[in-house]
């Protein structure tokens, strides 16, 4: 199942922030599977002011949409939160549902596409964090054997791996689990704490890639892959997730190659201790962070582009 990370937005206070468009990703059976349509916009950082695009269609700035698709994973698109979306019939930030059950982002119209919340049963011998999981019908069915505030993730021909939901609140989201940072999505729907990393090393498992964190300036997160055939420097994308790792989804402007009518542009993350590393025309290495705002571990980090 993929994942669309959808980017848009400001730039987070990172005044050399890339726009950053939406993000997809593609894992190969259930792909779209939409986390809901959380349409908001929030900035990913980086030259150019990295934004994500909430929605899984357009513009760069918000987070993510993510929905299953006819592919091998069962989900894949992933989009900020917005306030719209379909039925909510519990809170999963605070588990309010009946004994015995927890509350699950679910696809409630047949899109494949997480927009709805409801209580599913909670199975016996439930998995923990990192066991592995299974769906009953689909990943975006809201019913798996993952313990109460835990969802199966990454789902591969029904089998995927638990993680935990986000804690706390919609104002104030934190992860229990360390290294792992909240993702929120699909118009509130999908909160998910994935895997810290970092954009240099791309150390995420697998495939998948190493992003910023729409909804958090000072963290990048690792997601499913979604960017199919293209994904490559400068091709166009609609999501943050739709560029091959090492890439992120820009703002066009950034790169004298990118299609300027474009909605975002993959752009090569770079090392700034390192010179000669960009290849686009006039490109530097710029900063991802304001000097002094980056976090410890992350003052390397840049993006290719040209000086704006």
């Amino acid at each position: 199942m993929s994942v669309l990370l959808s980017a848009c937005g400001d730039d987070g206070g990172k005044g050399n922030a890339t726009n950053t468009p939406t993000t997809n990703n593609n894992n190969t059976t259930d792909d779209e599977t939409s986390s809901g349509g959380s349409e908001g916009n929030t900035s990913t950082g980086g030259p150019g002011g990295t934004t994500t695009n909430p929605t899984s269609t357009t513009t760069p700035g918000d987070p993510t949409e993510t929905t299953e698709g006819e592919s091998t994973t069962d989900g894949s698109f992933i989009t900020p939160p917005d306030g719209g979306g379909g039925a909510k019939e519990c809170d999963q930030w605070t588990q309010d549902c009946p004994e015995g059950q927890k509350c699950m982002p679910y696809s409630g119209d047949g899109d494949n596409a997480w927009e709805s919340l409801k209580c599913t049963p909670v199975m016996e011998n439930a998995g923990q964090v990192g066991d592995p999981c299974t769906v009953e019908g689909s990943g975006v069915s809201g019913i798996d054997n993952c313990d109460k505030g835990n969802m199966c993730w990454d789902v591969t021909e029904g089998v995927g791996t638990c993680v935990a939901l986000c804690v706390g609140s919609p104002d104030a989201p934190d992860c229990a689990q360390p290294m792992t940072s909240c993702l929120i999505s699909n118009d509130g729907v999908l909160t998910l704490c994935l895997p810290s990393c970092d954009p240099l090393l791309q150390d995420c498992p697998g495939n998948n890639l190493c992003i910023p964190n729409p909804q958090n300036p000072d963290a990048f997160l690792c997601v499913l892959d979604a960017s199919g055939e293209e994904g490559q420097e400068f091709d166009a994308c609609e999501y943050i997730n739709a560029c091959d790792k090492g890439f992120t989804c820009a703002n066009p402007e950034i790169a004298a190659e990118c299609d300027p009518m474009a909605i975002g542009c993959c752009i090569a993350f770079c090392d700034m201790t390192e010179a000669g590393v960009c290849t686009g025309q006039n490109a530097e290495c710029l900063a991802w962070y304001e000097m002094g705002q980056a976090p410890p571990g992350f003052e390397n980090v840049g993006v290719c582009g040209i000086p704006q």
